[in-house]
Protein backbone atom coordinates (compact mmCIF):
# COMPACT_ATOMS: atom_id res chain seq x y z
CA UNK A 1 0.00 0.00 0.00
CA UNK A 2 1.23 3.71 -0.86
CA UNK A 3 2.03 5.71 1.59
CA UNK A 4 0.38 9.29 1.26
CA UNK A 5 0.72 11.97 3.84
CA UNK A 6 -1.45 15.31 3.75
CA UNK A 7 0.71 18.40 3.53
CA UNK A 8 -1.27 21.85 3.39
CA UNK A 9 -4.32 19.40 2.56
CA UNK A 10 -2.81 18.62 -0.93
CA UNK A 11 -2.06 14.99 -0.64
CA UNK A 12 1.61 13.62 -1.45
CA UNK A 13 2.77 10.14 -2.40
CA UNK A 14 5.95 9.39 -1.12
CA UNK A 15 6.30 6.79 -3.96
CA UNK A 16 5.16 9.34 -6.89
CA UNK A 17 7.80 11.72 -7.57
CA UNK A 18 6.19 13.92 -10.00
CA UNK A 19 3.85 14.98 -6.77
CA UNK A 20 7.07 16.15 -5.17
CA UNK A 21 8.31 18.01 -8.11
CA UNK A 22 4.45 19.58 -8.60
CA UNK A 23 4.94 20.92 -5.42
CA UNK A 24 8.10 22.38 -5.49
CA UNK A 25 7.72 24.20 -8.84
CA UNK A 26 3.84 25.76 -7.40
CA UNK A 27 5.57 26.89 -4.44
CA UNK A 28 8.46 28.68 -6.16
CA UNK A 29 6.43 30.28 -9.17
CA UNK A 30 3.90 31.42 -7.27
CA UNK A 31 5.69 32.99 -4.61
CA UNK A 32 5.55 31.26 -1.50
CA UNK A 33 9.20 30.30 -1.86
CA UNK A 34 11.08 33.75 -2.57
CA UNK A 35 13.97 34.08 -4.82
CA UNK A 36 17.30 33.57 -3.13
CA UNK A 37 15.47 31.66 -0.35
CA UNK A 38 18.04 28.44 0.89
CA UNK A 39 16.35 25.16 0.11
CA UNK A 40 17.72 22.33 2.36
CA UNK A 41 16.57 18.38 1.82
CA UNK A 42 15.61 18.28 4.94
CA UNK A 43 13.27 21.13 5.51
CA UNK A 44 11.68 19.89 1.82
CA UNK A 45 11.12 16.39 4.00
CA UNK A 46 9.24 17.79 5.83
CA UNK A 47 7.60 19.83 3.99
CA UNK A 48 6.19 17.49 1.45
CA UNK A 49 6.11 14.20 3.59
CA UNK A 50 8.60 12.86 1.06
CA UNK A 51 12.07 11.13 1.26
CA UNK A 52 15.52 12.62 0.53
CA UNK A 53 15.76 10.72 -2.58
CA UNK A 54 12.57 12.26 -4.52
CA UNK A 55 13.66 15.77 -2.34
CA UNK A 56 16.95 15.19 -4.61
CA UNK A 57 14.95 14.77 -7.47
CA UNK A 58 12.54 17.41 -7.39
CA UNK A 59 15.69 19.66 -7.20
CA UNK A 60 17.61 18.15 -10.30
CA UNK A 61 14.09 18.58 -12.30
CA UNK A 62 13.73 22.15 -10.66
CA UNK A 63 17.53 22.89 -11.75
CA UNK A 64 16.97 21.73 -15.17
CA UNK A 65 14.06 24.11 -15.56
CA UNK A 66 15.96 27.04 -14.57
CA UNK A 67 13.74 27.90 -11.15
CA UNK A 68 16.35 26.82 -8.59
CA UNK A 69 20.24 27.06 -8.38
CA UNK A 70 22.86 24.52 -7.11
CA UNK A 71 26.02 25.73 -5.83
CA UNK A 72 28.88 23.81 -4.52
CA UNK A 73 29.46 24.86 -0.80
CA UNK A 74 26.49 27.14 -0.76
CA UNK A 75 23.06 24.13 -1.81
CA UNK A 76 20.10 25.10 -3.26
CA UNK A 77 18.62 28.34 -3.43
CA UNK A 78 15.49 29.68 -5.64
CA UNK A 79 17.21 31.39 -8.46
CA UNK A 80 17.02 35.12 -8.37
CA UNK A 81 17.07 36.96 -11.43
CA UNK A 82 18.91 40.16 -11.92
CA UNK A 83 17.53 42.41 -14.41
CA UNK A 84 20.09 42.37 -16.97
CA UNK A 85 19.41 38.78 -16.80
CA UNK A 86 15.29 39.91 -17.44
CA UNK A 87 15.87 41.32 -19.93
CA UNK A 88 18.05 38.92 -22.05
CA UNK A 89 16.03 35.89 -21.44
CA UNK A 90 13.04 38.03 -22.41
CA UNK A 91 15.31 39.24 -25.61
CA UNK A 92 15.46 35.83 -26.63
CA UNK A 93 12.10 34.59 -26.27
CA UNK A 94 10.85 37.23 -28.12
CA UNK A 95 12.66 36.51 -31.41
CA UNK A 96 11.96 32.95 -31.37
CA UNK A 97 7.96 33.88 -30.51
CA UNK A 98 8.02 36.04 -33.45
CA UNK A 99 9.60 33.93 -35.67
CA UNK A 100 7.27 31.18 -34.91
CA UNK A 101 3.99 33.64 -35.20
CA UNK A 102 5.36 34.01 -38.83
CA UNK A 103 5.78 30.66 -39.61
CA UNK A 104 2.07 30.03 -39.05
CA UNK A 105 -0.19 29.65 -42.36
CA UNK A 106 -2.72 31.84 -42.65
CA UNK A 107 -6.03 31.46 -42.40
CA UNK A 108 -4.91 29.10 -40.17
CA UNK A 109 -6.80 25.48 -40.18
CA UNK A 110 -10.41 25.41 -38.56
CA UNK A 111 -9.48 22.46 -36.69
CA UNK A 112 -6.40 24.50 -35.02
CA UNK A 113 -9.10 27.64 -34.42
CA UNK A 114 -11.25 24.78 -32.29
CA UNK A 115 -8.81 23.27 -30.33
CA UNK A 116 -7.58 27.21 -29.24
CA UNK A 117 -11.28 28.34 -28.41
CA UNK A 118 -11.35 25.06 -26.29
CA UNK A 119 -8.14 25.75 -24.40
CA UNK A 120 -9.14 29.86 -23.72
CA UNK A 121 -12.56 28.33 -22.52
CA UNK A 122 -10.86 26.00 -20.13
CA UNK A 123 -8.47 29.17 -19.35
CA UNK A 124 -11.28 31.56 -18.74
CA UNK A 125 -12.74 28.59 -16.34
CA UNK A 126 -9.76 28.10 -14.41
CA UNK A 127 -9.23 31.96 -14.59
CA UNK A 128 -12.80 32.31 -12.55
CA UNK A 129 -12.09 29.49 -10.20
CA UNK A 130 -8.88 31.49 -8.87
CA UNK A 131 -7.42 28.04 -9.79
CA UNK A 132 -3.24 29.51 -10.26
CA UNK A 133 -2.16 25.92 -11.34
CA UNK A 134 -4.95 25.34 -13.43
CA UNK A 135 -4.43 28.75 -15.22
CA UNK A 136 -1.07 28.16 -15.41
CA UNK A 137 -1.37 24.68 -16.99
CA UNK A 138 -4.27 26.21 -19.24
CA UNK A 139 -2.23 29.35 -20.56
CA UNK A 140 1.32 26.94 -21.73
CA UNK A 141 -1.40 24.64 -23.16
CA UNK A 142 -2.45 27.25 -25.57
CA UNK A 143 0.57 28.80 -26.18
CA UNK A 144 2.28 25.48 -27.07
CA UNK A 145 -1.11 24.86 -29.10
CA UNK A 146 -0.50 27.81 -30.94
CA UNK A 147 2.95 27.77 -31.71
CA UNK A 148 3.18 24.22 -32.67
CA UNK A 149 0.78 25.55 -35.80
CA UNK A 150 4.55 27.08 -37.31
CA UNK A 151 5.66 23.13 -38.48
CA UNK A 152 9.25 23.59 -37.07
CA UNK A 153 9.28 21.34 -33.52
CA UNK A 154 12.56 22.03 -32.32
CA UNK A 155 11.61 26.26 -32.63
CA UNK A 156 8.36 24.99 -30.28
CA UNK A 157 11.46 23.42 -27.77
CA UNK A 158 13.37 26.15 -27.89
CA UNK A 159 10.36 28.21 -26.96
CA UNK A 160 9.49 25.86 -24.35
CA UNK A 161 12.57 26.07 -22.76
CA UNK A 162 12.06 29.85 -22.89
CA UNK A 163 9.19 29.87 -21.58
CA UNK A 164 10.11 27.65 -18.42
CA UNK A 165 12.80 30.07 -17.61
CA UNK A 166 10.42 32.97 -17.54
CA UNK A 167 8.18 31.02 -15.05
CA UNK A 168 9.23 33.00 -11.99
CA UNK A 169 8.91 36.28 -13.79
CA UNK A 170 5.05 36.17 -15.34
CA UNK A 171 3.42 33.31 -12.73
CA UNK A 172 3.01 35.69 -10.32
CA UNK A 173 0.40 37.41 -12.77
CA UNK A 174 -1.70 35.01 -13.21
CA UNK A 175 -3.24 36.16 -9.86
CA UNK A 176 -3.28 39.53 -10.91
CA UNK A 177 -6.45 40.56 -11.86
CA UNK A 178 -5.99 43.17 -14.40
CA UNK A 179 -3.00 41.23 -16.05
CA UNK A 180 -5.51 38.12 -16.58
CA UNK A 181 -7.82 39.95 -17.64
CA UNK A 182 -5.42 41.45 -20.51
CA UNK A 183 -4.12 38.24 -20.96
CA UNK A 184 -7.82 36.57 -21.58
CA UNK A 185 -8.44 39.05 -24.37
CA UNK A 186 -5.17 38.75 -26.21
CA UNK A 187 -5.90 35.53 -26.31
CA UNK A 188 -8.88 36.16 -28.15
CA UNK A 189 -7.46 38.38 -30.53
CA UNK A 190 -4.78 35.83 -31.59
CA UNK A 191 -7.57 33.37 -32.01
CA UNK A 192 -9.42 36.21 -34.78
CA UNK A 193 -5.84 37.09 -36.12
CA UNK A 194 -5.76 33.26 -37.10
CA UNK A 195 -9.10 33.92 -39.25
CA UNK A 196 -7.47 36.72 -41.16
CA UNK A 197 -3.84 36.82 -43.05
CA UNK A 198 -2.06 39.88 -41.54
CA UNK A 199 0.88 37.63 -40.12
CA UNK A 200 2.65 40.23 -38.64
CA UNK A 201 -0.30 41.72 -36.61
CA UNK A 202 -0.53 38.17 -35.35
CA UNK A 203 3.31 38.00 -34.60
CA UNK A 204 3.44 41.51 -32.89
CA UNK A 205 0.30 40.76 -30.58
CA UNK A 206 2.27 37.01 -29.52
CA UNK A 207 5.45 39.69 -28.61
CA UNK A 208 3.00 42.23 -27.10
CA UNK A 209 1.45 39.50 -24.89
CA UNK A 210 4.54 39.30 -22.69
CA UNK A 211 5.40 42.12 -21.97
CA UNK A 212 2.74 42.47 -18.90
CA UNK A 213 4.57 40.21 -16.95
CA UNK A 214 8.16 41.17 -18.07
CA UNK A 215 7.81 44.31 -16.57
CA UNK A 216 6.37 43.27 -13.61
CA UNK A 217 9.23 41.57 -12.63
CA UNK A 218 11.59 43.89 -13.55
CA UNK A 219 9.46 46.98 -11.61
CA UNK A 220 9.70 44.24 -8.61
CA UNK A 221 13.56 43.81 -9.03
CA UNK A 222 13.83 47.70 -8.55
CA UNK A 223 11.61 48.11 -5.74
CA UNK A 224 13.53 45.18 -3.64
CA UNK A 225 17.04 46.66 -4.89
CA UNK A 226 15.43 50.68 -3.54
CA UNK A 227 14.72 48.72 -0.02
CA UNK A 228 18.42 47.45 0.26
Amino acid sequence: MSDIRTVDSMPVRRDDPDDVVARLEEDIIFGRLAPGARLTEDALMSRYGTSRHFVRQALVDAERRGIVRREKNVGATVRFYSAEEVRQIYEVREMLTRQAALMISLPAPQGLIDELSALQRRYCARAEAQDLRGIHEANDAFHLALFSACGNPYLVRSLQDYMNLTLPMRAKNLADRDGLAQSRRQHELMIELLRGRDGWALAQLCVDHMQFSKKDYLKRIAEDQAEL
